[in-house]
């Protein structure tokens, strides 16, 4: 070999030399490098240079999230249940010097550190927070695990449990507490609504009773307001007509006085009468003294100076009276048809419509007080006429009761 092809060999050896330097890292993945078998540096995605021969690639690792299935085991829990419990874990490599030199085979810590803890967090629960509590156990891990981890350069962030798994038997039993739970809850809520319902009917029969109650009062006060009205209509009817017979009877007496009085009777006539009178006073069973024909003369005399004067001889003789003409047109008067005139007087009909008015109008509590008594204004109108009929003047009209009644 000559001196060109050594040459060649030194300057080829230099280029390969020179190209060692250089490194290409991929994204995602960080490298360290190792001087004499020391860590030095850390190379990051892209085109990094190294002292050849000094310098080598010591690890290469994955920067990026990675995903550690954390395989299938049993846990006691606190009430002595064994669980299948099965989990997932997700870390990143936060500083791959750490991560390369400060454990060995991460993975493999990382996953016996989870199920370490998982064991020692579930442990210390019962089963019913186990099933009822995942995301406070998955919190409880990721702390834990992840202040474990912190020194080996990497970052747990999250820890998920995948599956808790109940032997059979346990299984089972949960189930049929849960139907049983549920066949309770349906009862009581099925008793709740029935008691519901009763209280709504007893509700709905109290409101109707006491509607019943209170319509049957209002009825009851109608109807003694009605018989009330009755009673003192049917009154003050009875007291009209007793007073238009005593004004009948007081009218037919004038008119007999006045008919006695305008026909100037004599004597002779009045004793005619009495002698035609005395069989049917001795008919009549009320009668106590009889009239014997020995008297006959003594009741003449008695007419005699009832009706004549004593003349200066010792002679009674009649002279009959003056008769003026009131007294004649009175007992010539016939108005007989005015005095039963059977329609009622406007004031009757108002206090008619007004007694209507109070039974239709709504019956209120009633308090006795002196205003029911009845109007006793008929009664003072009658002893006002019967104190002034027998005075007034001969010929005179008496009032109607319709006229001295004010409403």
């Amino acid at each position: 070999m000559g001196i060109g092809g050594v040459v060649f060999l030194f300057v080829g050896l230099a280029v390969a030399i020179v190209f060692m330097g250089f490194k290409v890292v991929p994204q995602g993945y960080e490298w360290t490098v190792e001087r004499f078998g020391r860590y030095t540096n850390t190379l990051k995605p892209g085109l990094n240079i190294i002292v050849p021969v000094m310098d080598r690639v010591g690890r290469k690792l994955n920067v990026m999230e990675s995903v550690l299935d954390i395989p299938p085991q049993e846990a006691i829990s606190a009430d002595n249940a064994i669980v299948t419990i099965d989990a997932v874990c997700f870390f990143q490599v936060i500083n791959a010097a750490q991560a390369a030199y400060e454990v060995n085979n991460l993975e493999h810590a990382i996953r016996n550190l989870v199920m370490t803890n998982i064991r020692t967090v579930l442990g210390s629960m019962e089963l019913d927070a186990m099933l009822s509590q995942r995301d406070a156990i998955n919190e409880r891990l990721l702390r834990t695990v992840d202040e474990a981890t912190a020194p080996w350069g990497i970052k747990v962030t999250r820890i998920e449990i995948k599956d808790i798994s109940p032997p059979a038997d346990l299984v089972e039993a949960m189930a049929s507490q849960m139907k049983a739970e549920r066949l309770k809850r349906a009862q009581i809520l099925e008793a709740e609504g029935k008691r519901q319902a009763e209280i709504l009917t007893a509700e709905g029969e109290k409101q109707r009773a006491i509607l019943s109650a209170e319509g049957e009062k209002h009825a009851a006060i109608l109807k003694a307001e009605a018989e009330r009205q009755a009673k003192i209509l049917r009154a003050e009817g009875e007291r009209a007509a007793a007073y238009l017979r005593a004004q009948g009877e007081a009218r037919s007496i004038q008119k007999i006085n006045a008919a006695i009085r305008s026909s100037q009777v004599t004597p002779e006539v009045l004793a005619y009468q009495y002698l035609d009178k005395l069989p049917k006073m001795a008919e009549g069973q009320a009668s106590t003294m009889w009239m014997i024909p020995s008297q006959f003369g003594d009741t003449l005399e008695q007419f005699a100076k009832a009706f004549a004067h004593k003349d200066d001889d010792g002679v009674f003789r009649y002279e009959p009276p003056r008769v003026d003409d009131s007294t004649s047109a009175m007992a010539n008067e016939d108005d007989t048809d005015t005095w039963f005139n059977t329609e009622s007087s406007p004031e009757i009909a108002k206090a008619v419509a007004q007694a209507n008015a109070v039974a239709n109008k709504p019956v209120e509590p009633m308090v006795p007080t002196d205003d029911s008594k009845p109007s006793t204004d008929l009664e003072e109108a009658r002893d006002e006429w019967l104190s002034s009929g027998p005075t007034s003047a001969p010929g005179s009209t008496p009032a109607r009761p319709t006229d001295q009644v004010e409403s």
